[in-house]
């Protein structure tokens, strides 16, 4: 296919309430989102960069700056026979993982809809519902996260992932595990501990936590195997993934037990795929991870958690579990049995809502040949 047009914006939607972690508190939820016209038909993407850097280097900011001066003029025009030609075309870029995800995934959803396929089966996906658990930030006490946590349980969540830091970690773990003995539990720390803080993290063994994510620094590999060979709950990696190169690495070192698989933090549905691939032959569990996502996001992130290897529930939330209104219809709704089904409609399999998109919108910024 050939591309006419894309178009770029930057909207800004209030959540529902405050989410936070060790690295700060978000109220809003900044993205951009990416529209690719070729043949006819339209794609749509999301760059899941914050406004603030904290997770990630990247911002909104960056990532409009490299889609418009590097990227975007790279396929304006031209032929495009597949998705691993945006890919190679991204890979020339050092970094920038977030922007370049946001273009590939409108690809995804163009090639898609152009095979008349829904994009789960485009990726090869097996399943049409998929398990998922909800992710809950730092609370201002015990007992208000333990309200949180029945609520969400009782909506029918699968599992629950709970934030920690130093501080709030193992007698706010303990609290939860009294409450709730039997309920699938993990922990997330986003890089807020060193490997000083081993014994400390030990002491969470006794919880039987499904994992605990992301430990220390965000780049590492070394010393999360030293540390994973003095815990027995197993360790998952999150912000040291970057590529299936570095999967690999992890696995070989005994860095993890578990990957968590964010398209956006890898560069893309085509490396989120690579890293699946690799999991599934080595029989290593792997999860789909979530960035606050609009419906957009959200639904190409279902997708992907459709492969077979995905056999954790993802962080991929209904719709109401961040905004009071989507930029889909119909939105993601939770199912009785703690499922999301799985779009069939062709590409996103979702119809965006261009009258709430233009309404959450605050920069925009149309390329044509």
């Amino acid at each position: 296919m050939i591309v006419e047009r894309v178009e770029l914006r930057v909207i800004q939607m209030p959540l529902k309430e405050p989410f936070e972690t060790s690295f700060g508190r978000e109220y809003l939820r900044e993205a951009i989102l990416v529209t690719v016209y070729a043949d006819g038909l339209e794609g749509w993407g999301e760059v899941v960069a914050s406004r603030d850097f904290g997770y990630s280097y990247e911002t909104t900011e960056t990532a409009w700056y490299v889609l418009r001066t590097f990227l975007i003029p790279a396929v304006l025009g031209r032929e495009i026979p597949d998705v691993e030609t945006v890919a190679r075309i991204g890979e020339r870029l050092r970094g920038h993982p977030m922007a370049r995800a946001g273009l590939e995934a409108a690809f995804w959803d163009l090639f898609a809809r152009q095979a008349g396929l829904p994009l789960a089966r485009y990726l090869g996906g097996v399943r049409d519902r998929i398990p998922v658990g909800v992710s809950i930030g730092l609370q201002p006490s015990d007992a208000e996260l333990l309200e949180k946590i029945r609520g969400y349980f009782e909506e029918g969540y699968r599992r629950i992932k709970v934030k920690i830091k130093p501080g709030r970690d193992v007698e706010m773990i303990a609290a939860i595990r009294r409450a709730f003995p039997e309920i699938p539990l993990m922990a997330d720390a986003n890089s807020a501990y060193t490997l000083e803080d081993a014994d400390r993290l030990a002491a969470l063994d006794e919880f039987g936590l499904m994992m605990i994510e992301q430990p220390l620094h965000w780049d590492d590999l070394y010393e999360h195997a030293l540390l994973q060979a003095r815990l027995r709950t197993p360790l998952c990696l999150d912000e040291s993934i970057h590529s299936v190169r570095h999967a690999r690495a992890a696995l070989e070192l005994g860095s993890c037990r578990i990957i968590n698989i964010k398209p956006g933090r890898v560069g893309g549905l085509l490396e989120a795929r690579r890293i699946h691939d690799l999991c599934h032959a080595r029989g290593v569990p792997v999860w789909c991870g979530g960035m606050l996502e609009t419906g957009i996001g959200r639904a190409a992130n279902v997708a992907l958690a459709s492969l077979p290897g995905f056999t954790l529930p993802g962080d991929l939330s209904a719709s109401d579990r961040y905004y009071h209104e989507d930029l889909i219809d119909p939105p993601f709704v939770l199912q009785p049995d703690g499922t999301l089904a799985v779009p069939t409609g062709p590409g996103l399999g979702v119809a965006v809502d261009r009258r709430r998109v233009d309404r959450v919108t605050v920069r925009m910024e149309a390329f044509r040949p």
